[in-house]
């Protein structure tokens, strides 16, 4: 005879599961991106670097989501929502863990962003891409270079994944 064992639900299980240690972290950069003259919006903060808007990702939110909140929360700019596309995925180690970073571009029709986190960001300001400044917050560098390989962007240690299609 077979010996057939029973798998047990999780769920439903009166053991305690022991909640893993976190190992990634998990964010979204935003290449806003004006309509009419292709620049792109980046913050300066305080330690000299710029960098696009963004941050963590929430529990139950898509990359999408999270990039229109983040970009809400740091810039007031409230662009059209179904216009928010995943172009790539970024992966590099920073803190002791690593970190992925979804690329969501978001076309922008206009509005002026304003700063409404003094504590993080000086000043926001639109660039040419090819006008980009060097000095870029790591993962900022890797959410670009995912979007546009093509730009004489720095180097860093991330793999970088563009979205096909």
């Amino acid at each position: 005879m077979n010996d057939v064992r029973r798998l047990t639900n999780p769920t439903t299980d009166t053991q305690t599961r022991i909640a893993p240690t976190p190992n990634c972290l998990t964010g979204v950069g935003v290449i806003v991106q004006d309509t009419t003259t292709g620049h792109v919006l980046l913050g300066l903060g305080h330690n000299g670097r710029w960098e696009l808007p963004g941050g963590k990702v929430d529990t139950g939110e898509s990359f999408e989501q999270a990039g229109l909140r983040e970009l809400g929360e740091e810039t007031g700019l409230v662009p059209d929502a179904s216009r928010a596309r995943v172009v790539g995925v970024a992966l590099d180690s920073g803190y002791g863990l690593n970190r992925i970073s979804a690329a969501v571009h978001v076309p922008s029709g206009g509005g002026v962003p304003r700063v409404t986190e003094p504590d993080k960001i000086v000043r926001w300001e639109w660039f040419a891409p090819a006008d980009i400044p060097d000095a870029l917050f790591v993962p900022s560098a890797a959410v670009l270079r995912a979007w546009r390989p093509d730009l004489p962007l720095p180097l860093t240690d991330a793999y970088v994944y563009r979205a096909r299609g």
